[in-house]
C-alpha cells in the first residue's frame, strides 16, 4: 500500500468535469484507490463518492493505492491534480 498527500490546484477543485477526469484516470489502474479529505474517505473510482468530498482549490487530499500498479497509479493521479487539470481549464 502506498499513500501520498496532494494539494488540489485547479481553480474549481475536484467537482463535475475535473472529478470525471480523475475517476477515468483512477479506473485505468488495477489497484484499489482511495482519496481522503479530513475524516472522509472516498473510492477514487466512484464519481458520487469523489464528489461527496467537495474538494476545493488549495485543499490537501490523501491518495492511497493498494495493488500491483499502486505507485504508477498515484504518480498519474498526482500529475493530474497538480498539472493536467489546470491545462484543461
Amino acid at each position: 500500500m502506498t499513500s501520498r498527500s496532494v494539494k488540489v490546484t485547479n481553480t474549481i477543485g475536484l467537482h463535475a468535469s475535473p472529478a470525471a477526469f480523475f475517476i477515468h484516470e483512477a479506473c485505468s489502474f488495477k489497484s484499489s484507490i482511495w482519496v481522503e479529505k479530513g475524516d472522509r474517505k472516498a473510492n477514487a473510482k466512484s464519481l458520487m463518492s469523489v464528489l461527496s468530498l467537495c474538494a476545493r482549490q488549495g485543499e490537501e487530499l490523501l491518495l492511497t493505492a493498494d495493488g500491483e500498479d499502486e505507485k504508477t497509479a498515484l504518480d498519474a493521479l498526482e500529475d493530474l491534480l497538480l498539472h493536467r487539470l489546470n491545462a484543461m481549464a
